[in-house]
């Protein structure tokens, strides 16, 4: 079963998208900042990333960062999921490394579609 990580620090936020991605067939599992989601991704694999931008210890950004420097993480797909709706946002979403930038609150049928895009439900 695909595995897909949801960073953000926001439990509520969390529930949502863990809620949609289940939904589709794939397994979830949870970081409130990006600190507590490289150490989740030191220990487990990950297919896919779910990353909010605004969170303490590490933003979203230095989260991708990290995670594009990485060998062994760089090729899992990361969608970012902000509240920030600026084309200067989006641009330096894709410059840390996101493969798609989506803008809160996301509706179910795009986020799972983008989901089933990068790495395939199975419903």
């Amino acid at each position: 079963m695909k595995r897909v990580l949801i960073v953000d620090d926001a439990v509520t936020v969390r529930m949502y998208h863990r809620q949609q991605v289940e939904e589709i067939g794939l397994k979830a599992e949870e970081a409130a900042n990006g600190v507590e989601a490289l150490e989740k991704m030191m220990r487990d694999n990950f297919d896919l990333l779910l990353v909010d931008v605004n969170m303490p210890k590490m933003d979203g950004y230095r989260f991708l960062k990290e995670v594009r420097q990485n060998p062994d993480l760089m090729s899992i797909p990361a969608i970012m999921i902000s509240t920030e709706a600026g084309e200067q946002d989006e641009a330096q979403a894709y410059e840390a490394g996101a493969n798609y930038y989506l803008v809160k609150p996301v509706q179910p049928e795009v986020l799972q579609s983008i989901v089933n895009i990068l790495v395939g439900g199975t419903r």
